[in-house]
């Protein structure tokens, strides 16, 4: 039976947490308006808050949705008031989190502290060196995922896993708060709810299916094996698992030999003995390194902009293998900086 976790609504509602959830709330944030708001006067607005929340007074504000283009898709991110809702994402996260981590294996990244892209990519080449053990993969990712997570789930597993009543009555503000299907993207606890929404999965995976090469990044996920028909196994019992929990595995999944294509992984495309950059991220840094080039050989310096991009993609180019690449892209609008620089 698995440990529930009691006693957090007094640690959630102290002042020392609200103060800690306020603080990392304003972070980067400091020009806002409505941050400044609450700067003149901090400990007002969260004696306010405090009260609120002890009576059970506290109501989600209304969301702002609007759209982004990442990566060529169009997503709905839905943006809420600094105060009081971003200061209580953070005191709600800042006590259920270590509790939400506990269920969530290592093998779970994105939007997770110390959990980045280049620690999954780390434990993909780590997996790798077992040559028959890795010879096939199975990837796949889910269908529109944070808008398909059922929120009366998500209540569910809340309820396995946290008893205290107070601390439920805030998750289940927050999360039926919006006012939309599913999770928003964009709120501090999405991200966490969301992971935590396929621990499950990943754990009935590791520990029920003995899947030992298994990595998920958010709801992106790879398994590789030693044959085909395994990994056919894997598919139809994810397919089902997902579905249980009122998902859809998209309809472009994949099982197919990691020597012939490599695995096409957070922005890498990785083999068993090297590892290349995602074609759509070197075209759009040769395009990128082409204009900033053309900069400087005008006599124009680079902005601030310009010198985030190109240390941006110096820093991408060091987890692969791209002395090459990097020698025709990088590397020259680098010399031109430098040239330019003792010139003058």
């Amino acid at each position: 039976m698995v440990k529930r976790i009691g006693n957090l609504w007094g640690e959630l509602v102290s002042m020392d947490n609200l103060r800690d959830a306020y603080c990392n709330s304003r972070r980067g944030k400091t020009s806002h308006t409505d941050v400044a708001k609450v700067d003149e006067n901090p400990m007002k607005y969260l004696e306010q808050l405090r009260l609120s929340l002890i009576h059970h007074e506290f109501k989600s504000s209304g969301y702002k949705v609007f759209e982004i283009q990442e990566n060529g898709k169009t997503r709905e991110v839905a943006d809420v008031g600094y105060y009081p809702d971003r200061i209580v994402h953070w005191a709600l996260m800042n006590v259920i989190k270590p509790k939400l981590m506990n269920k969530i294996i290592p093998q779970s990244y994105a939007a997770i502290e110390g959990r980045g892209s280049h620690m999954a990519l780390t434990k993909m080449k780590e997996y790798l060196k077992d040559k028959k053990g890795t010879k096939y993969c199975f990837k796949m990712d889910v269908k529109k995922f944070f808008p398909s997570i059922d929120k009366d789930i998500l209540m569910q597993k809340l309820r396995r896993c946290i008893k205290d009543p107070d601390v439920l009555w805030l998750c289940s503000e927050i999360i039926y708060g919006y006012p939309g299907t599913g999770l928003p993207i964009g709120n501090y606890t999405s991200q966490y709810f969301a992971n935590f929404y396929l621990a499950d999965i990943d754990r009935y995976f590791k520990e029920q299916f003995h899947a030992k090469y298994y990595l998920r990044y958010m709801d992106d996920i790879v398994i590789f094996g030693e044959t085909k028909a395994w990994l056919r196994r894997v598919r139809k019992r994810m397919d089902r698992l997902l579905k249980e929990d009122g998902l859809t595995m998209k309809h472009n999944w994949q099982i197919f030999p990691v020597e012939a294509r490599g695995v096409d992984f957070v922005g890498y495309v990785t083999f068993h003995e090297y590892c290349l950059l995602r074609k759509r991220t070197k075209n759009r840094m040769k395009r990128s390194m082409a204009r900033l080039s053309a900069k400087l050989s005008g006599g124009n310096d680079l902005n601030t902009s310009d010198l985030g991009c190109l240390w941006s993609y110096h820093g991408i180019l060091k987890w692969c293998d791209s002395w090459r690449l990097a020698k025709k892209t990088v590397k020259p609008v680098i010399w031109k900086k430098e040239l330019m620089k003792w010139t003058f």
